[in-house]
């Protein structure tokens, strides 16, 4: 029933004018976030199960930053107990030189210098081998007794690392000389005892930082996988939100056209009433 006090169609155009004009405001959010969801309301569970993930990649980034860490600290470590035994070979070496009895007394002296510098480079090495300003091998930092290190999403995900003391009193060395054939010996027998021990030690360090190395790889496939996984969840299908763009941008087109229809019905109606 044609009607001037009511525009009906007005009001209705107006209705989905807002609609698609708020359809379109959405696009084009996502559009520009390149995210699937803007707001809560898009999809709640989603949102959910989506910054689930996010928290986890971000956990196993840093997780992928400790077990470097751990690695670069075992490497350290490695590389001062090589010079230890590389020190303890020569050791060795001038033990059993002056246990021979082709040496005198006084070139025994000559050899026991030599052999005391070499122990107390040991204790040098042992103390100044540092990470991040602790003392890595003689004993007096927390990786004597052990430090944990997480790599993971969950804090029962953990690789523990513990390097051994290996300082002259450590290894039994520190009273030992080369002074005479007798002294000589012993030496000989305790530096085997110590080499054997700096030997264990780097086994145990290299067995480390290969558990890290595979570590670092199963986290950086876990990142990759959930990355992935995160992307299905959450970002934006940019062709498919683009043609939800066309066809809202026409719908709202359509609604103001309408709307400007709607609104000359009330004059036209008017000019039935000056005739």
């Amino acid at each position: 029933m044609p009607v001037i006090a009511t525009n009906t169609a007005a009001n209705s155009s107006l209705r989905y004018l807002n609609v698609n004009s708020d359809a379109e405001s959405s696009i084009t959010s996502k559009l520009a976030s390149g995210s699937r969801i803007t707001k809560a309301s898009d999809d709640a569970s989603g949102l959910a199960i989506g910054t689930r993930i996010q928290s986890d990649v971000t956990v196993l980034e840093q997780a992928s930053t400790n077990a470097s860490q751990a690695t670069a600290i075992l490497q350290t470590a490695d590389g001062g107990l090589a010079r230890i035994s590389d020190i303890l070979q020569r050791m060795k070496a001038l033990a059993t030189q002056s246990n021979s009895g082709s040496v005198t007394n006084d070139e025994r002296t000559y050899i026991q210098s030599e052999y005391a510098e070499l122990m107390e480079e040991i204790d040098g090495i042992a103390s100044s081998t540092r990470y991040n300003g602790e003392s890595l091998l003689n004993g007096t930092s927390d990786y004597f007794s052990g430090v944990d290190f997480m790599v993971g999403t969950s804090i029962s995900d953990t690789i523990s690392v513990q390097i051994d003391d290996v300082d002259t009193t450590a290894l039994s060395i520190n009273s030992t000389t080369v002074s005479d054939q007798d002294e000589a010996e012993a030496a000989v027998t305790a530096l085997d005892a110590a080499i054997s021990s700096i030997s264990a030690a780097r086994a145990e360090v290299g067995a480390s930082m290969s558990r890290f190395d595979f570590r670092s790889q199963t986290i950086d496939t876990s990142i990759e996988n959930l990355s992935a996984a995160e992307s299905a969840v959450m970002d934006a299908d940019v062709a498919s939100e683009k043609s939800k763009l066309a066809s809202a941008d026409v719908l709202a087109q359509a609604a103001i056209a309408a709307l400007t229809q709607a609104n000359a019905m009330p004059q036209n109606l008017l000019s039935l009433l000056k005739s």
